[in-house]
């Protein structure tokens, strides 16, 4: 009877064992998953859970839940202590998946923000898009790259340690033949989204297959918003020297001036005095080589931390649109009262520069050579919430 009573209660240590180390995924819309435990039983302070094709990132500590929709390799949401810190538009992810559009943190690939033709250059070659595929629009001016809506991203791993929790998908671009149509340069992407200190890491990595340099005109596209007072009272800070002169349609004449005669006080600008979609660059670094932008409110405050391969900053301050919702579709999601936003677009390059660096107008634009590489990151850093 003792050796049967015996075996039982090692049968139920290894059970109860099994349940602390392999914790139930949470919901990918509710609150952030428990912390995990360790070794001896000590809370480990970040965790990863799955549910399907969403993976949660946690920093337990500072309450930062980070959702990532894989296929599309999107961090959709972002919050402290339940509070969003990205620009929310929708109200369950269905309302967005499979056409992210500007929700999360959307990729600008292979160009950032516009082009002035539906064409861009490399090598000195012209090359003209493929209008009746129709992912770079049909106006004049194609606008934001075409991998917004991907949805080929797959998963490489999602993990946690004592240090971070990270997510990595990877598209292999140089598989769609619609994309290559458009940007015939052989390449792959991977994308790693780490959650380590409160603070979000979003890192890339091109790998060009190319038999010739591939231009990087690479750029994101994230919106912030603060819960703790109206946008009226929302103030911006830039740290950058110098400001492009833009045409009426947004696009760079190739003229610069010193930020300072375009926003006197550039550290401190009040949201509702200026409208803003601007590109800024000679970046100001600190010992690391990080450029910094922040949206500042009463108490909450949210840093944008730009690597050094992250030239130029694209700064825009919409309108307020309170009765904003998910966007069109065959079911519109119902309209998400929003509270304002401010975008931080962290670029490689500025706006146009496949073509003004082909009229000489832009010196700065970075290639990768033949079986070479591009990597960097930018950090999300909220704090205040």
């Amino acid at each position: 009877m003792t050796t049967r009573i015996n075996v039982f209660l090692v049968a139920l240590a290894v059970f109860a064992a099994g349940l602390l180390s392999h914790p139930p995924a949470a919901d990918a819309q509710s609150g952030a998953p428990a912390a995990r435990s360790g070794r001896g039983g000590v809370e480990s302070r970040y965790d990863v859970s799955r549910m399907g094709d969403v993976v949660t990132l946690s920093d337990t500590r500072t309450a930062l839940v980070v959702r990532v929709l894989t296929p599309a390799s999107n961090a959709y949401q972002m919050t402290v202590k339940g509070e969003d810190v990205i620009r929310r538009t929708w109200n369950t992810l269905d309302d967005i998946r499979g056409r992210m559009g500007l929700n999360g943190v959307p990729l600008l690939w292979p160009y950032a923000n516009r082009l002035d033709e539906q064409a861009f250059y490399a090598n000195g070659q012209k090359y003209s898009f493929d209008l009746g595929l129709g992912n770079t629009g049909r106006g004049a001016i194609p606008i934001h790259g075409f991998v917004t809506g991907a949805d080929a991203w797959k998963l490489v791993e999602a993990k946690a340690d004592a240090r971070w929790a990270w997510v990595t998908m990877k598209l292999d671009f140089f598989r769609i033949p619609r994309y290559m149509k458009q940007f015939p340069f052989a390449h792959t992407l991977t994308m790693t989204y780490r959650v380590q200190d409160g603070t979000l890491e979003v890192h890339t990595r091109i790998d060009s297959m190319s038999g010739e340099p591939m231009p990087v005109a690479i750029g994101f596209h994230p919106y912030f918003q603060l819960t703790d007072s109206p946008r009226e009272e929302w103030r911006i800070a830039i740290g950058a020297k110098t400001h492009w002169k833009l045409e009426p349609n947004k696009l760079p004449t190739g003229e610069t001036e010193p930020i300072t005669q375009f926003l006197p006080d550039p550290k401190h600008v009040l949201v509702k005095d200026v409208m803003l979609d601007d590109i800024f660059t000679d970046l100001e670094r600190d010992e690391r080589g990080h450029a910094m932008l922040s949206l500042i409110g009463k108490a909450q405050q949210v840093d944008v931390l730009i690597g050094p391969k992250f030239r130029t900053a694209l700064v825009y301050t919409p309108p307020n649109d309170p009765n904003r919702g998910g966007g069109p579709g065959p079911n519109p999601a119902p309209a998400v009262p929003m509270r304002g936003s401010v975008a931080f677009e962290p670029m490689a390059a500025i706006t146009n520069a496949l073509n003004l660096t082909q009229k000489g107008l832009y010196k700065e634009l970075q290639s990768i050579a033949p079986g070479g590489s591009w990597e960097e990151s930018f950090w999300i850093r909220p704090h205040g919430f």
